[in-house]
């Protein structure tokens, strides 16, 4: 609980506990529920506004350990090369269509490991929207996703050739230009009290030093996960305060403006990132492993699980990322946390689907211990 927050009352405890099971229950139903009357109810709501529990009018609870995933979502198609490409002419293909976009593959992958998650993104009023809809709202809060009418909801191509390796993709982010300060600020209360926030690159760099300022002020913890090497200039120079970065090898060039060729460089880069005041980074080198530091562990190499049987490398990068966030909001070691995220991953490759459906915390605890 935070510290301005104070305890309900048996009968505040009753409406807060009744709003939580019906966000859109009337104060007249609440009035029923507790024995009371209308006004009754009303003044009520209005101590739990005052003492923090109800964020607003909308009766937005206070649940502080939800995870707010903000960025991309996007339709996958992807399409399997039967035999190898022949540039100039049709090629033989299986194709696969789903829900996918780094913010809401991570909301997806938490929420299986029974975290608390909010997909905050924009999208089309179209069939591509609804199509995600269907695929997220099991694991994931979908009410703060701002559409808008005349817009192509955001979509992600991959060519992916017999070995399950990417061939060459095509992404059309441009609906993401429109997820501004201005759209987000909308529902600025929910960043406050939230647990974590994270945010992929598909942001606009407006947007990624807004919310910075907001985690910053409030003391939410802001994790960043670059999208692809040209995104990376969307990071705000001043990156102190930000809780954790997950970035790879090719990011960290790019940003960084350096070259990574050895174990050295490699172990350089983190200590750059940790530098410019990033409290936790990793840097991923796909079959090459991972290494990760932070002031107190200092800076560790974990090898990566190797999957001989690749099915699928869509979806990998973004389970990495969110085991190392479920493992960190577990109290993991650092060694741990990269384990963690190193075993989601090899497990996504092994996969045709971009998030796993076998996914649970116990099952991730499970195979971390065996890893051990």
């Amino acid at each position: 609980m935070k510290q301005d927050q104070q305890k309900m009352n048996e009968n505040e405890e009753l409406i807060y506990r009744s709003i939580q099971n019906d966000p859109y229950i009337s104060q007249q139903d609440l009035a029923e529920i507790v024995g009371l009357s209308r006004p009754a109810v009303a003044n009520l709501i209005s101590g739990l506004m005052r003492k923090g529990w109800i964020l607003g009018k909308g009766y937005i609870l206070n649940e502080e350990n939800r995870i707010i995933c903000i960025g991309g979502a996007n339709v996958d198609r992807k399409f399997y090369l039967k035999e190898a490409v022949q540039l100039g002419t049709s090629n033989p293909v299986r194709s696969t269509q789903g829900a996918g976009g780094v913010a809401r593959n991570v909301a997806e992958n938490l929420g299986r490991l029974g975290r608390k998650t909010v997909l905050m993104t924009v999208a089309g009023m179209d069939a591509d929207w609804e199509a995600i809809k269907r695929a997220s709202e099991r694991y994931m809060d979908l009410d703060y996703v701002t559409t808008f009418p005349g817009m192509a909801t955001g979509s992600y191509t991959a060519v992916l050739e017999e070995n399950g390796n990417l061939h060459v993709a095509l992404a059309d982010m441009d609906a993401y230009d429109e997820l501004t300060p201005d759209v987000l600020a909308k529902n600025e209360a929910l960043f406050v009290n939230a647990g974590t926030i994270v945010a992929d690159l598909n942001c606009p760099k407006e947007t990624i030093r807004y919310l910075k300022g907001v985690s910053n002020e409030a003391g939410v913890p802001l994790i960043l996960v670059p999208v692809s090497s040209p995104k990376m200039g969307r990071l705000p120079v001043e990156l102190d305060g930000v809780s954790w970065l997950i970035c790879n090898r090719d990011e960290s060039e790019a940003y960084l403006k350096m070259e990574i060729e050895t174990n050295a460089d490699w172990k350089l880069a983190v200590q750059k990132w940790l530098d410019l005041g990033i409290q936790n980074v990793v840097v991923t080198n796909g079959k090459d492993g991972a290494i990760a530091g932070n002031a107190k562990e200092g800076i560790l190499y974990e090898p990566a699980i190797v999957v001989s049987d690749i099915q699928d490398v869509t979806g990998a990068g973004d389970a990495f990322c969110s085991a190392v966030i479920h493992a960190w909001l577990s109290g993991r070691s650092l060694r741990d946390i990269v384990r963690a995220g190193s075993i989601n991953a090899a497990k996504t490759l092994m996969s045709n689907s971009t998030v796993r459906k076998d996914l649970s915390a116990a099952k991730l605890k499970q195979e971390l211990e065996e890893l051990k």
